[in-house]
């Protein structure tokens, strides 16, 4: 009996692993800097965090489906630039909509290229992610993309609250709250999480594989063109290396939230818990003055840990 308890304490520590970390490293920022807990510092990590969970939202539905996307942080950077230009030109509705159109056509084409023709999606999205940094280049000419108006009504998305709370913590809220139940509450969700697990498997019992790899990148590309929104609201502009980096940070996200690299499981909920580790990691090493390179190099100590625990997990499972 003592021994059947043991094992139940165990195996729910190891399931909620990702939370006590959270706990021990909320915990030790707040003994180590003062300003960590205050009011302000809280709503700015959930803030900085959004565009991550945003993306990593879309991401999560790659990774689950057995496929690795690259090349978000690129696309986070044509989309942020596109939207500033256009709505100067054009305003807000054709702006949202040509900017979310240009994420689901940079996912389809990756989705169609990994989904139809079986080419391996950490390939294809490299050279998606090299070609979406040219024409980024080539349609900004190099230069910094800027509102006409730094305080124009748009800029709400980025910068704006209502009440206390950011605007762009609600766009994540609401965006994650959907992915969510798409994943695990609809029959889309569920041949994910099949062609993932198993991808001849699935095919036998009737499923799309090919359609279903498009669809998640497509997912994908539109969670990206909504973070680029978010993060050039924020600051009024954009440049061809803004998102430079974010495709690290989203799969550290996704991969921190228990998502197997192998495909098949993954949570839109433990990819945010993911994402706010990063959050407050990044923010306690400022405040603490930390340089960005030891940033790096203590984001890549953890995804390296994450890697070996998903392989543990998967070693554990075979036997």
């Amino acid at each position: 009996m003592e021994k059947q308890k043991s094992i139940s304490v165990a195996d729910i520590a190891r399931r909620q692993a990702l939370l006590i970390v959270l706990i021990g490293i909320v915990i030790v920022f707040s003994f180590l800097t003062e300003q960590f807990l205050t009011p302000n510092n809280i709503i700015n990590i959930f803030r900085q965090i959004s565009t991550i969970a945003v993306m990593g939202a879309g991401m999560t539905f790659c990774i689950v489906g057995g496929n690795f996307d690259l090349s978000v942080g690129a696309l986070l950077s044509m989309c942020g630039c596109v939207f500033i230009s256009t709505y100067d030109r054009l305003g807000a509705f054709p702006a949202l909509l040509i900017t979310l159109a240009i994420g689901c056509v940079s996912g389809a084409v990756c989705g169609f290229l990994c989904g139809y023709l079986k080419l391996n999606s950490m390939i294809v999205t490299l050279g998606m992610q090299q070609v979406l940094q040219a024409l980024t280049l080539m349609y900004t000419g190099g230069q910094y993309v800027q509102l006409e108006d730094l305080n124009a009504p748009i800029t709400v998305i980025g910068k704006g609250n209502i009440g206390i709370v950011p605007v762009s913590v609600i766009i994540m809220a609401v965006f994650c709250v959907v992915y969510a139940m798409i994943l695990s509450k609809t029959v889309f969700g569920h041949r994910v999480k099949a062609v993932g697990s198993n991808t001849e498997t699935s095919r036998y019992s009737g499923i799309n594989d090919k359609k279903i790899v498009l669809q998640t990148f497509v997912l994908s590309g539109l969670s990206a063109a909504i973070g680029g929104i978010i993060l050039s609201t924020r600051g009024g502009g954009g440049q061809s290396t803004m998102g430079m980096g974010y495709e690290f940070d989203v799969i550290t996200a996704v991969i921190l939230g228990g998502a197997s690299l192998a495909g098949g499981s993954g949570s839109i909920f433990r990819t945010f818990i993911g994402a706010l580790v990063i959050g407050i990691l990044k923010t306690g090493f400022v405040l603490l003055g930390l340089s960005s390179y030891t940033q790096y190099v203590a984001e890549c100590i953890i995804i390296l840990f994450a890697v070996y625990l998903d392989i543990s997990a998967g070693k554990r499972k075979v036997r």
